[in-house]
């Protein structure tokens, strides 16, 4: 069974290996510096995936200059794609937004490979910025209505 908490300090190594098993596919190896500044004080609300005793993923979202919710460095441990865990840990970060009634939208970036996974919980793909991630790693701005 998987659980969400929120995200402690401890955490950090095993989220750091979460984003490591999905490098290239999913991150690009120059992304990586930045989530580890970022796992040091995480911005907003951040979240931690567990499942058997093990961290299998995290992410989170945060407010933004135009009020509106951006998730965060949300991702799923390579080997456990497919699970349904990605599924969980999106509707648990849409749910804590909505029950906030904080923010009238929500916003997130994603590649071109995963923007159709957004869809499925009614992200709409907007502008996209040609290696907006890396090179050859595009980026996408999806959002959804609250």
């Amino acid at each position: 069974m998987a659980t969400i908490r929120p995200y402690d300090i401890a955490d950090k190594l095993a989220c750091l290996r979460v984003f490591d098993s999905n490098i290239p596919d999913y991150f690009d190896i120059s992304e990586r510096d930045a989530f580890a500044d970022f796992l040091d004080d995480p911005r907003g609300i951040y979240f931690t995936l567990e499942q058997d005793g093990d961290v299998v993923g995290c992410g989170g979202y945060a407010r933004e200059d135009g009020g509106q919710a951006r998730f965060t460095w949300g991702m799923v441990a390579n080997n456990r794609h497919g699970d349904g865990l990605g599924r969980l840990l999106a509707e648990h970060r849409l749910n804590a937004i909505v029950d906030s009634h904080d923010f009238s939208e929500a916003e997130l970036f994603t590649t071109p490979q995963v923007a159709p996974f957004f869809t499925k919980f009614g992200f709409v793909a907007g502008e996209i910025v040609k290696d907006g991630f890396a090179p050859g790693m595009d980026k996408v701005q999806m959002i959804k209505q609250i």
